[in-house]
């Protein structure tokens, strides 16, 4: 994406398809509440948190304010985040599922205009937009009433389209302080030259946890010593939902410290390979390509990383849409394999549970850690690419 397309996405617009699914979400969130239906586990629990807070109970201790109908999930996210769920409950539960959906499928209309700008494939973005809801990382995202696609686009607006704003790092680090995830981001400025973005996304997540840390001393000094970790079981997560280089590498070796370095050795060579195929990708001018190797790479080295984080498949999509519709054989193929990867059949064919992973075939074992491999397998052919090209020798 040159500067030309740089120009093209400041001026782009949510898509008119993204509104209409927006009121929709909004309508049945309507009926679902009038109807007294559970809607939206996660979103319940964001809300659920945040009258914690209100009510001055411990946020990292079973929570007691959710619906009847929720689990009996824990509240994950670092307690700023719990501050910033405030308004969620001034709404009914099931209205609240509708405010995220809504808001999330107007980010997710944003993401798609902003990677395929202007061009002969706007016509696409339509299309393009009602296609990836056949992907389980957003089809689960919008049933679960998570906040991923809505973080997705902070970090893409922030990266692509706020550059050379005085405003800029401050929604990857607003995206950070609510789900750590984002924190990748900041390296990312880094490497293309833009620390004062850094500086701002560091300044933007320390203030607001200093801010929580002030209004929630307990339960910030619960968060960065015990639930940061237990939260999500991170020490022995092997469950299929965990597509991460953690969870392949425990369904594998198992549990045991000798697993924990592994995964530390394979996420440093990560992190160290995604460094310079970013660095070569922004040279080049290609801050789309550079951003979603960023965003993979955050995704393979987090310790959980569950499958409805892997949004980021959406914005691949719109990378390799006007590259196919361009002619190129190798996008062809690329996305024509997302669906086979990404729609979500592996998670109900695939034994799963109460550690059965640990005891998979090979034949179980390929689907089972889908997302991991096809990431791996797309990481290696973008390097392959870019050997063959020079770019990995300059």
């Amino acid at each position: 994406m040159g500067a030309a397309g740089t120009a093209g996405i400041r001026h782009a617009r949510i898509p008119l398809t993204a509104v209409v699914l927006a009121a929709g979400l909004l309508a049945l969130a309507v009926v679902g509440w009038a109807l007294g239906a559970g809607l939206g586990v996660d979103s319940a629990i964001y809300r659920a948190g945040a009258l914690t807070v209100l009510q001055g109970g411990p946020l990292y201790e079973p929570l007691t304010t959710q619906p009847h109908w929720a689990p009996a999930l824990p509240f994950t996210y670092p307690p700023v985040a719990a501050i910033l769920f405030l308004p969620l409950t001034v709404l009914p539960t099931q209205l609240s599922w509708g405010l995220i959906a809504a808001l999330s499928a107007l980010a997710l209309g944003r993401v798609v205009r902003t990677c395929m700008p202007g061009g002969p494939w706007r016509a696409a973005v339509p299309v393009t937009l009602l296609a990836v809801f056949v992907l389980e990382p957003v089809w689960r995202t919008f049933a679960l009433g998570q906040l991923n696609i809505v973080l997705m686009a902070m970090v893409v607006l922030d990266v692509l389209v706020l550059k050379g704003s005085r405003w800029s790092g401050v929604l990857v680090g607003l995206a950070a302080a609510i789900k750590l995830i984002p924190l990748i981001f900041v390296p990312h400025l880094l490497l293309t030259g833009r620390r004062a973005d850094a500086l701002r996304a560091v300044g933007t997540f320390v203030g607001l946890n200093t801010f929580a840390g002030l209004v929630l001393p307990a339960d910030t000094v619960q968060f960065w010593t015990v639930a940061l970790i237990d939260g999500n079981d991170a020490i022995t997560n092997s469950w299929i939902g965990n597509q991460s280089l953690n969870g392949i590498v425990q369904r594998f070796a198992g549990h045991g410290a000798g697993t924990l370095v592994t995964v530390a050795v394979l996420s440093a060579l990560c992190l160290a390979a995604a460094a310079v195929v970013v660095h070569r990708l922004h040279r080049r001018g290609e801050h789309l390509g550079a951003l979603l190797v960023t965003a993979f790479c955050g995704l393979l080295v987090c310790p959980v990383s569950w499958t409805h984080h892997w949004v980021w498949m959406v914005p691949l999509v719109a990378f390799l849409v006007p590259r196919v519709l361009r002619g190129s054989a190798w996008a062809r193929v690329a996305l024509a394999a997302i669906p086979v990867v990404g729609t979500g059949w592996e998670f109900f064919v695939v034994p799963s549970g109460a550690h059965v992973e640990l005891h998979w075939s090979v034949l179980e074992a390929v689907p089972g850690n889908a997302y991991v491999l096809a990431a791996l397998a797309l990481a290696s052919f973008a390097v392959m690419r870019l050997w063959r090209s020079g770019m990995m020798a300059t």
